[in-house]
């Protein structure tokens, strides 16, 4: 209510000359807004591209992922899953690693120990890494006449310190395990008598078997003996052959594991789809004859890279892209290849009977490429001068755009091939990669035809029937 009295709006403010505060507060204004940090604007607009970038990568990863599945070796079954089933699988290499005594399998044993490492490939095709624990290096020396169970204690202190003297870097808690008086008979010379004593020395690590063997011959003192130096048998015998020996495994035969015998690995450190620890005394070696001659389900990889040269010059990985990667992969006794797969960069024609993958960058081909090897999980990876020239390319071409995974091609988790000059003195032209052979047909044909001819016909390639594995992989040029 207004009690009859009118009220008016007040009329609006009349302009007024612009107060000097008000050009201050304009430029104050203006400050805040050129002090904003336009990056910030630029990195988030940034960030959603590469956001978007990455969800495009891995969609586009994800598909791949599902072409190349369908390659994927068959599944365990709930008897494997269970441990309810013996394991049985055909061996394909063996070497050995530095690690823990295992806990459950040896609780009397601490410290370092070295762990047999066994691949192979069950009937079912299924792939295998298997832990050997409990096998232990040694040698022998000729027992001096007179030694009693005491000398050889003493002898054993002895040549204790010595050892620890010669590895004080070393942490193993005891470097001669223990040493044992056995009867054996020399092949050197001619013997009369048919066994005589010897001293068995064992170990902590293959590699100090070397060390003592250099005590020994430097010579060593003992109570009663002086100084005396001691003549080693079987001091130079590769531990793994030492264990095949041993344990009658001859190269590529049936090992079986009973049922119960053996322990899930708690952690996975390849990516085979078996991987158990077990004692060496529980492995059956079974004698090649009967169903134990025939051949596992290998799968065995032929590839074969193109590379985009430059005109009059040989490619070179520091500058000279992938264009293409053509695979072949075959199951063992099979005469048609399961995989027919080209990966290649840019358009590429259609090719009858050819799964053909097209990618825009060199990048996506070799992560391609991986994928494959890791899906596929080929057992036995053969080509053309592979070893000299594809594989290194590969290798080095990946290292040169900056795709640090892409070396970890082998099955143990992490571990990346590498790439070294190395001379082989023996006939053998194959090589391993973390549980996998490599057979490299460019040098079964030279044997075969001799060395002109051979690089004179690059695209004849004869049956590779035999594939040894031997460490490294050699970096030279075609």
């Amino acid at each position: 209510m207004n009690n009859g009295k009118s009220r008016k709006r007040p009329p609006p403010p009349t302009p007024q000359a612009p107060s000097p505060q008000l050009p201050q507060q304009k430029q104050h204004a203006a400050m805040e807004e050129e002090e904003m940090d336009e990056d910030v604007f630029l990195d988030e607009t940034l960030l959603y591209e590469e956001e978007a970038e990455v969800l495009r990568d891995l969609e586009d990863r994800q598909a791949l992922s599902l072409r190349l599945r369908k390659w994927k070796r068959p599944e365990l079954s709930q008897a494997y899953l269970s441990q309810s089933q013996s394991i049985i699988f055909q061996q394909l290499e063996i070497d050995y690693v530095i690690g823990e005594s295992h806990k459950e399998l040896m609780p009397n044993s601490s410290g370092a120990a070295a762990i047999i490492r066994i691949f192979g490939v069950t009937r079912e095709g299924h792939s295998v890494c298997c832990h050997v624990h409990g096998f232990e290096p040694y040698f022998y020396i000729s027992c001096p006449p007179g030694m009693g169970p005491d000398d050889i204690s003493r002898f054993h202190r002895v040549l204790e310190a010595r050892m620890r003297e010669t590895n004080r870097n070393s942490k193993v808690p005891k470097f001669v395990r223990r040493i044992e008086m056995v009867q054996k008979r020399s092949i050197m010379y001619y013997q009369e008598q048919r066994s005589q004593p010897f001293l068995k020395i064992v170990v902590a690590l293959p590699t100090m078997v070397t060390s003592c063997r250099g005590i020994l011959d430097r010579g060593i003192q003992i109570d009663g003996l002086g100084m005396k130096s001691f003549m080693t048998y079987e001091s130079n015998v590769l531990f793994a052959l030492r264990f095949m020996i041993d344990c009658n495994v001859v190269g590529g035969n049936w090992i079986e594991v009973p049922a119960g015998k053996y322990k899930k690995t708690a952690k996975n450190l390849s990516y085979s789809q078996l991987e158990f620890d077990c004692l060496y005394s529980q492995l059956i070696s079974h004698v090649p004859e009967g169903e134990f001659s025939k051949m596992a389900p290998f799968r065995i990889l032929s590839f074969d890279i193109e590379c985009a040269g430059r005109k009059g010059l040989f490619p070179e990985p520091t500058h000279d892209p992938v264009i293409q990667v053509a695979n072949l992969v075959t199951l063992q006794g099979e005469d048609q290849p399961f995989v027919r797969n080209v990966m290649t960069l840019k358009s590429c024609s259609p090719i009858v009977g050819v799964d053909v993958m097209s990618f825009d960058t060199e990048r996506e081909v070799l992560l391609a490429w991986r994928g494959l090897m890791r899906e596929v999980d080929p057992d036995i990876i053969i080509g053309y001068n592979i070893c000299k020239f594809d594989l290194p390319y590969l290798i080095q071409r990946a290292e040169v755009l900056g795709i640090s995974e892409f070396p970890i091609l082998g099955r143990i988790r992490n571990s990346r091939v590498r790439v070294k000059d190395t001379t082989f003195s023996s006939r053998r032209e194959s090589h391993k990669k973390n549980g996998e052979g490599y057979g490299d047909i460019f040098h079964f044909d030279r044997k075969d035809r001799g060395r002109e001819e051979a690089e004179g016909e690059a695209d004849y390639i004869p049956l590779c029937t035999e594939i040894y594995p031997q460490q490294g992989v050699k970096n030279n040029k075609k």
